[in-house]
């Protein structure tokens, strides 16, 4: 080898350790680089993670799940009679759910939900291959552990930064706490359709039955509903839900939960599914509708619609239907006083058919119920023999002219009594389309017999308070809380006409009256200069009665009595004792005020009655008994307060000429009650108001009937003869098999005989004598004077004026 190419041989090793080393050099760089790359993408990803996590919920422990939950309330027995709620859940243990409701959702949504670590890669891959198959997503690919954390993430939006957070919070969730805690907040938390959140609600929907009480067959129809609620609807998609249970039910045998036998008898299963219930109207709605307004502005929005209050209240259920069917009634008969105010419309008979099948369709095949209201169409008027042929869909029938005589055309000039028709022709013609309700179905034969029926205009409350309590046991607001939810009881303010004048003769028995005191019923003058007008109030009759005992002025309801006393005793002092009784409406200073000119409210009136009837005491009417927080602390309770506001003898010498009121007066339907009642009626100017207010030693109870417009109700509808049925058919039915009781006779208060024309003790000729109450030291210390005495008019009836 020559010099040369050694050299050569050494220049070649040498350039190949330097290439060597410089392959070296770069490999080493980009393994640097490399790991640079992890280390930045790891800490990427930990600073990803952490930027993700720091407004995620931290659910550490199941105490920290507080999702908003229904607000319940209760009657008295502790039946539910309303809900409030945004999302409408329920939450229970999973020790209340049934192993085949868990197993049903497990296998339908995340079969694999036990063992994977909150995702599944399998359960993924294997979704999306069934899903391509079907053409449709027929499964999910989310876990249950995926599902929970939707409920908890902020927004809805479906972008990846959210799949990112659902898997942070999912991987969080399965960390801290066990699969049957998850589980628990699932079943809990799930939309399932329908408004209701969580399986409890969901169950109560569907069903009507709490979820421990479930079937197979309706735990699999629940537990295909996550994937689409609206869809998959058991309401109104019927054959898509059952082809989700059919789904679920499979499942469930392929992972080897219930036997072949057991899924094919749950498929066979005819589920009954129930209308969804809406507690708010079905039960009481006027009163729920009270208390939630209290509730609302006491504690807030918030509290009230998610935070699962219990709120306990004093109505009874069974009173309630008691008072709304006396309400019912009571306006029925009145508007059937009033007349018939002609047909909807009507229609050329070539229409009849067309109308007819299209009353059909609605029916759906069902027939008329008895007892309630349908359109339908008069097919032909029979004078001859007394009868209306009609038409209700495809059912025809007859209405009897002897069910129908009160359709009269109307009239406030006319009495009811004297304007009935004598034929169906004068209120019905062919082609009238009326409304009808069904009185029978006709033994024997298809046809059904109905009666003419219109609705009413007028409107009426009635509200009852438990005397000793104070607890208001039933509250109506107006004929239909569906049509009106303005409350008359507390809402309204209207005249009481009469009805007001018992605070007025309470006043005066304070200022020294007593039920013998004479005052001279004799017209009077007042001169208004103010407006340039005089006033001449008469009594209802138009007649004068000259000297009048106190007693016989409120059994008659007398206005000039009743204004001359008023003058008396003082428009400041009469106002000053209205509130005392609880009444807190504006009253102007007018003498006016005596006749009941001033707006009231039913609960007000019916308030200051329960004063006399509880002796003297004003107890406060109590709605709400008790409100519960959701994790059962009490946060109020009602507590009798009881404060005595006038002498317990004049509350019952009150109590005793309302009886007479009742007995003798313009309350003498309510002798028909035949046990002890004191009352007073009340009716307006034009006949805008017609009132009832009375007690009895277990109740007070207050009746108004008007029209919201404040127009006349009608001829002769007066508070005796609109309203105090009402209250007689509410009390009739309140007290049924209860045992009579009297009221009270405090201490301080003595019966005497005195002479009825005078209101002094008795001569031996005297016409008239009767027992009068006062409190002792009140009574008549004078005789009547003779006949053959000779006294002027001042003289004789020095105590009237």
């Amino acid at each position: 080898m020559t010099k040369q190419q050694s050299r050569t041989q050494i220049l070649k090793k040498r350039s190949k350790k330097k290439e060597k080393s410089l392959y070296l050099s770069f490999f080493m760089w980009i393994f640097i680089l490399f790991l640079l790359a992890i280390i930045a993408g790891c800490a990427a990803i930990t600073a990803g993670f952490f930027y993700l996590s720091r407004d995620l919920p931290q659910i550490n422990t199941l105490s920290d799940y507080r999702p908003a939950i229904v607000t319940n309330v209760f009657s008295d027995d502790g039946r539910k009679i309303g809900e409030f709620y945004k999302e409408r859940r329920i939450v229970i243990p999973l020790s209340d759910m049934p192993s085949n409701l868990l197993n049903a959702f497990v296998a339908a949504e995340d079969s694999r939900f036990r063992e994977h670590p909150g995702i599944d890669v399998k359960s993924i891959v294997r979704a999306f291959i069934k899903n391509f198959r079907a053409g449709s997503i027929v499964q999910g690919g989310s876990t249950i552990t995926q599902q929970v954390t939707k409920s908890f993430l902020l927004t809805p939006e479906k972008t990846y930064e959210r799949k990112v957070k659902e898997a942070i919070l999912a991987y969080k969730i399965e960390k801290k706490l066990s699969k049957d805690e998850i589980l628990f907040l699932y079943l809990n938390q799930i939309y399932l359709g329908q408004g209701a959140y969580g399986v409890e609600a969901a169950s109560e929907n569907y069903f009507g039955k709490h979820v421990k009480d479930l079937t197979l067959a309706e735990c699999a129809m629940l537990a295909g509903l996550p994937q689409a609620p609206s869809r998959y609807s058991p309401f109104h998609h019927p054959e898509l839900a059952r082809q989700r249970q059919v789904y679920t039910l499979n499942r469930m045998k392929e992972e080897g939960m219930i036997s072949n036998l057991e899924a094919t008898e749950a498929m066979g299963v005819k589920l009954d599914i129930k209308p969804r219930k809406n507690w708010f109207i079905e039960k009481v709605p006027c009163y729920t509708e009270h208390v939630r307004r209290y509730v609302e502005n006491k504690y807030g929005k918030e509290m009230l619609y998610t935070q699962g209050l219990s709120i306990h209240t004093a109505v009874n259920i069974e009173l309630q239907k008691i008072a709304r069917a006396a309400v019912n009634k009571g306006l029925a008969d009145l508007d059937q006083r009033c007349g018939y105010r002609g047909p909807v419309k009507n229609m050329p008979a070539l229409q009849v058919e067309a109308f007819s099948r299209t009353i059909a369709g609605e029916l759906n095949g069902s027939r008329p119920v008895k007892g309630e209201i349908y359109k339908g169409v008069v097919l032909e008027v029979d004078d001859y023999n007394k009868v209306t042929h009609v038409r209700v869909g495809d059912i025809t029938g007859i209405i009897r002219l002897a069910t129908m005589t009160w359709a009269r055309k109307p009239n406030p000039k006319i009495s009811y009594q004297s304007a009935r028709i004598s034929k169906p022709s004068q209120a019905l013609k062919a082609g009238d389309v009326i409304y009808m309700k069904v009185l029978e179905e006709m033994a024997g034969e298809k046809e059904y017999e109905f009666t003419l029926y219109q609705e009413p205009i007028a409107q009426s409350a009635l509200l009852s308070i438990e005397a000793e309590t104070g607890y208001v046991k039933a509250m109506i607001g107006g004929r239909d809380f569906k049509d009106s939810q303005f409350n008359r009881a507390f809402q309204s303010r209207r005249q009481p006409g009469s009805a007001f004048k018992p605070v007025l003769y309470a006043a005066a028995l304070d200022k020294g009256y007593t039920p013998a005191t004479i005052i001279i019923d004799s017209p009077v003058v007042y001169q208004d200069r103010l407006h340039d007008r005089v006033w001449k109030p008469h009594n209802d009759a138009g007649k004068f009665y000259g000297p009048t005992l106190l007693r016989e002025a409120l059994t008659n309801s007398r206005n000039i009595v009743s204004i001359k006393i008023l003058q008396d005793i003082g428009i400041d002092y009469v106002i000053s004792y209205a509130r005392k009784l609880g009444i807190t409406s504006p009253i102007p200073r007018n003498l006016s005020i005596a006749l009941g000119s001033s707006g009231v409210s039913l609960f007000e009136l019916t308030k200051a009655y329960s004063v006399f009837s509880n002796l003297g005491y004003l107890i406060e009417p109590v709605f709400i008994t008790e409100i519960y927080d959701r994790d059962n602390t009490l946060l109020e309770s009602s507590k009798l307060i009881r404060k005595k506001v006038i002498d317990m003898g004049t509350a019952y010498l009150m109590t005793s000429m309302l009886e007479s009121v009742v007995q003798e007066g313009t309350g003498q339907r309510v002798k028909a009650l035949n046990r002890p009642a004191a009352g007073k009626t009340g009716t307006t100017n034009d006949l805008h108001d017609a009132w009832f207010m009375g007690f009895t030693p277990r109740y007070t109870t207050g009746v108004w009937v008007g029209l919201d417009q404040e127009a006349p109700i009608g001829r002769g509808e007066t508070g005796s003869r609109a309203a105090s049925p009402i209250w007689l058919d509410y009390m009739q039915h309140a007290l049924e098999g209860k045992s009579v009781q009297e009221f009270t006779v405090p201490e301080g208060i003595i019966r005497v005989k005195i002479d009825a024309e005078t209101g002094l003790l008795p001569i031996a000729q005297s016409k008239q004598t009767i027992f009068e109450c006062f409190k002792e030291g009140t009574e008549p210390t004078q005789y009547t004077p003779s006949p053959d005495e000779v006294f002027s008019t001042e003289e004789l009836f020095k105590e009237g004026f």
